[in-house]
């Protein structure tokens, strides 16, 4: 490229032009730029490093508040059993009514239960950093699920009962053998029905309801409540890890259980799936599928 410039504005008749031009510009271009390679690559490691750091210091935070929630999680879980355990104690010492034989032989099958039940939790405590490595040992054996709800369900009633609610149950599956670890669906059913108790509506008797049922090749079992219910706009978060709808995050009703994001879990490693449905101020009821033995 050829640089022309005037050298005398004024001149009309005969004017002179000086043109400039430069053979090895590109090269002298090329060379300028050349040194600032080192500066740009600088530049962009200090800014990856930044990067870097921020997406750490974000992991920590999340890690922390994991930690945190973990902790909570596990208190109010080991809580429950320590609470029906407790419940029962009382009623034991209690000389306001006459203990027949039939109340002691049911004071002593919670107690026994519940025992049983906190004992679970310490050895779930030992397995659940493997749950997020998809590594979670599972015992799964061909179980009759209509026994373990009758069991969880009598665990509940006395807490149910001291609170002035009802605790319905409908039996309507005719086969309800399943492979299931035992451990960890109790853990899923005690939750559900945990979540019934512990959000329920100060405003009305609580009543929960758990049906189980069958269609084609799978068990159906529901818990169905008339608590506080959770809104619209909440109810696609409900599964996820530590979330705590607006409606339950209250100081008083700390959650027992180990959140249903486990439940959700567990759920899928039984090869089964969970949905909720929820009205605000009416009630929320979750339905659990999962695959039953056939020859049963």
């Amino acid at each position: 490229k050829i640089y022309s410039q005037k050298l005398f504005p004024n001149e009309v008749f005969n004017p002179y032009f000086i043109n400039i031009y430069f053979p090895k510009k590109e090269f002298f271009s090329f060379d300028a730029a050349y040194l600032l390679i080192p500066s740009t690559t600088i530049t962009l490691l200090l800014f990856l490093a930044f990067v870097c750091i921020i997406i750490v210091l974000i992991y920590q935070k999340k890690l922390s508040k994991t930690k945190n929630d973990f902790i909570n999680n596990l208190t109010h879980e080991l809580k429950t059993p320590i609470s029906s355990i407790s419940l029962a104690a009382q009623l034991m010492r209690d000389n306001s009514f006459e203990k027949t034989p039939q109340m002691l032989q049911r004071i002593s099958n919670i107690l026994t239960e519940e025992t049983k039940r906190l004992s679970f939790q310490v050895e779930k405590v030992l397995q659940l950093s493997a749950l997020d490595k998809e590594k979670l040992p599972m015992d799964f054996k061909s179980i009759e699920v209509n026994n373990i709800i009758r069991t969880i369900v009598d665990n509940f009633s006395l807490r149910i009962e001291s609170c002035q609610g009802k605790l319905l149950t409908y039996f309507d599956a005719n086969n309800s053998f399943a492979m299931i670890d035992e451990l960890h669906f109790t853990n899923v059913i005690y939750n559900l029905i945990d979540n019934a108790l512990k959000y329920r509506n100060s405003n009305r008797n609580l009543i929960v309801k758990v049906k189980t049922w069958n269609k084609g090749k799978w068990l159906y079992i529901s818990v169905e409540d008339n608590g506080i219910g959770i809104r619209k706009n909440e109810l696609k978060f409900v599964f996820d890890r530590f979330y705590r709808a607006t409606t339950g995050n209250l100081h008083d009703i700390k959650g027992f259980g180990l959140g249903l994001s486990y439940v959700k879990k567990i759920i899928s490693i039984h090869q089964g799936s969970i949905a909720v449905e929820s009205e605000f101020g009416i009630g929320t009821k979750f339905t659990i599928v999962i695959p039953i033995i056939l020859n049963k």
